[in-house]
């Protein structure tokens, strides 16, 4: 599902002595099926994004398209809008209340006035799609699970919804290294099994390296850069760090690498290409 955005404002208490433009004429426009990774400071307009896209948040000006469905229309029924765009929110556990998992679950499907059978095999397929068996699972409280198996079930709800487009803002925040690498794994296998255009907002940069196939930098509500993830990292090294942005850990050993003398690649983004890089000009030094 394409979704194009025209010329988004968004000021924060508009005439008033300490409003704020958060969101200044943004421009830009996401393909069918693509995972977009998006970036920035705190402040930089990421979250107020994010909650344009599902209808959170009205803008100043501008619109959002997606498939030519115009989501910032005034007129428009806000679940029609929610049908297609998914949101995770950062924590989206504390948003979790109903007694067992499985009523959770089915609360945004139950809201759409779906049929119990629907609702059943939506609640179902999304807990397997997740990594939650059903009979195991369905009838724990929320509450009794770990940090990890929480957010699976708080993406479990969404995507019981059957979005065309899932947007997670930072769903890793707070979760150790473990729970951190299930949650992205989970992301990557829902973009792949289910043909998802998924919208990742992280400040993982070796994250967003590995799993995005389009990069969203934004600064002070406006795009900086957008594109693939070596035309934003390996390009804009300097500008993103003069911005207040890490760059990834591979990038940065590989730019160390070259200031001591090795002959290395300026296009590495991976672990497999700074391996090969390292191998091949070490095989080609001569032995004393």
């Amino acid at each position: 599902m394409s979704i194009v955005v025209k010329k988004l404002t968004h000021i924060y208490n508009e005439g008033m002595p300490f409003c704020s433009k958060a969101l200044d004429e943004v421009t830009f426009e996401i393909k069918d099926r693509d995972f977009v990774g998006l970036i920035g400071h705190t402040g930089s307009g990421k979250s107020t994004l994010i909650q344009h896209l599902n209808g959170i948040l009205k803008p100043s000006s501008g619109e959002i398209f997606i498939n030519n469905f115009k989501i910032t229309d005034p007129k428009l029924n806000l679940t029609e809008i929610r049908k297609r765009v998914g949101v995770v929110f950062q924590y989206p556990e504390y948003q979790l209340f109903e007694e067992t998992i499985e009523k959770d679950i089915a609360f945004g499907p139950s809201n759409l006035g779906l049929e119990a059978d629907e609702i059943h095999n939506r609640v179902k397929t999304s807990m397997e799609a997740v990594g939650l068996n059903y009979e195991e699972f369905k009838d724990k409280s929320p509450f009794e699970l770990s940090g990890g198996q929480k957010r699976r079930v708080a993406i479990a709800g969404v995507i019981a919804m059957k979005p065309e487009v899932l947007v997670l803002d930072e769903p890793t925040a707070g979760l150790d290294p473990g729970g951190r690498d299930e949650i992205f794994n989970l992301i990557k296998n829902l973009h792949k099994e289910n043909d998802m255009t998924i919208i990742l907002s992280s400040h993982s940069m070796d994250d967003m390296a590995k799993l995005a196939k389009t990069i969203i930098v934004m600064n002070h509500g406006k795009i900086e850069f957008m594109g693939s993830p070596r035309e934003v990292f390996n390009t804009n090294t300097n500008r993103l760090k003069e911005i207040g942005l890490d760059i990834p850990q591979v990038l940065e050993l590989a730019i160390r690498l070259r200031k001591q003398g090795f002959d290395i690649r300026e296009d590495i983004l991976t672990i497999e290409e700074v391996k090969e890089e390292i191998l091949r000009v070490m095989k080609g030094r001569k032995k004393c």
